[in-house]
């Protein structure tokens, strides 16, 4: 019997993961990376350097795959077009992958749906964002590039039309810019679907995200304090995105949660995503297992948790560059803690890992976690 082979486009950390997931179930993964030392590059076997931006190379790529997918979603659209018009099949496919790809167009989509989404519009200059703040509660106001932006970068948050200039001024990026109210919200949650060529879908618990300086620090699954009927509706609206967006994969839905108990949709990533981390111990499937599944039509696994909770918690570079040493500090001191590790260079914020612990006690695993990640971080030393 001849395994599939799974295309991955992106060496980072997702796809590290989402190969080991796959490892188990005997499928056979190639792999199109930036460098031979990125994350996936040190892991898979079968590895290819080249600019994923290039069509030729991803033609080249692409000979001996049964299917592509991703761990980044900056591939060109034009391209993967081109892919699907020769017969490779590209999950999630290009016209569903725009949508993750460009701020402008999803938000444009999820308003014709009906999805409840913060007030937007695409500005020109200043003055239009001025314009835009007047039509609504006026400043601040959030500027996102459409396209590029990831962990905070592209993203600004305005007070007024001359701090736009010292923003790093993004009309000059040369990219549409997206202008958004800047929603007061009581927190972050995320909500992760798969869904099969097929049609099976299945949702993961919605989780609480914790957001420092733009990147996600801490993830609780699920969402403590919750209201159940709220997180049906949640899990439901996912699952309706996926859907009507013709998703083929993971999904992860970013929303705000407001103090009048609705949610509104921020940020879609159709990949593997942070926010997903904990169902690697703390769910009977994970979000990578599911994902491979997904991708190749088989048969989708239990999205249910293993414990009443779990914690995941971001291990970011900081000025302790041994970070192999803090292993024995934190696994002596908490046998049940879970590490993984990205095999990166550690550099100050740069995302190398991350924790998972689960159990019945929230305030008891939250500290778990936390600690391992400060120690890791050389943040804290005892």
């Amino acid at each position: 019997m001849t395994f599939p082979v799974v295309g991955m486009v992106g060496g980072g950390q997702l796809a590290r993961m989402t190969h080991e997931a796959g490892i188990p179930l005997g499928i056979r993964f190639k792999l199109l990376s930036d460098t031979p030392q990125d994350s996936a590059a040190q892991a898979v076997g079968d590895v290819i350097v080249g600019d994923y931006r290039d069509l030729e190379t991803l033609r080249a790529f692409a000979r001996g795959c049964d299917v592509i997918t991703f761990d980044h979603e900056h591939v060109p659209t034009e391209h993967l077009k081109a892919l699907q018009a020769e017969g490779i099949p590209v999950r999630p496919g290009p016209d569903a992958l725009v949508h993750a790809q460009d701020k402008g167009v999803m938000r444009a989509r999820l308003t014709e749906l009906g999805v409840p989404c913060p007030r937007h519009r695409i500005v020109t200059d200043p003055a239009d964002v001025t314009r835009f703040a007047e039509e609504g509660a006026g400043y601040p106001v959030v500027l996102k590039t459409v396209r590029g932006g990831y962990d905070g970068k592209g993203v600004w948050v305005v007070d007024s039309e001359a701090a736009i200039s010292g923003a790093a001024d993004p009309f000059k990026a040369g990219v549409p810019v997206l202008a958004e109210e800047k929603v007061p919200f009581t927190r972050e949650l995320a909500a992760n679907v798969v869904r099969s060529p097929h049609g099976q879908a299945v949702a993961y618990p919605v989780v609480e995200s914790i957001q420092v300086g733009g990147v996600c620090d801490t993830v609780i699954a699920p969402a403590p304090g919750l209201d159940p009927a709220l997180s049906v509706r949640t899990q439901e609206l996912a699952l309706r995105i996926a859907k009507e967006l013709d998703v083929i994969g993971h999904l992860a839905v970013e929303l705000f949660e407001t103090a009048s108990g609705e949610v509104l949709v921020n940020e879609l990533a159709m990949r593997p995503h942070n926010s997903g981390h904990w169902t690697q111990d703390g769910a009977v499937t994970s979000q990578f297992a599911n994902h491979v599944r997904a991708v190749l039509d088989l048969p989708l696994g239990d999205p249910r948790p293993r414990a009443k909770w779990t914690v995941m918690a971001n291990v970011l570079g900081g000025d302790y560059p041994d970070m192999y040493q803090g292993y024995l500090h934190c696994m002596a001191r908490d046998p049940g803690l879970k590490i993984h590790m990205y095999g990166k260079d550690v550099k100050p914020g740069r995302k190398v890992g991350h924790v998972n612990v689960y159990g019945d006690d929230l305030a008891d695993v939250r500290e778990r976690a936390r600690h391992a990640a400060d120690y890791l971080r050389g943040t804290i030393t005892e």
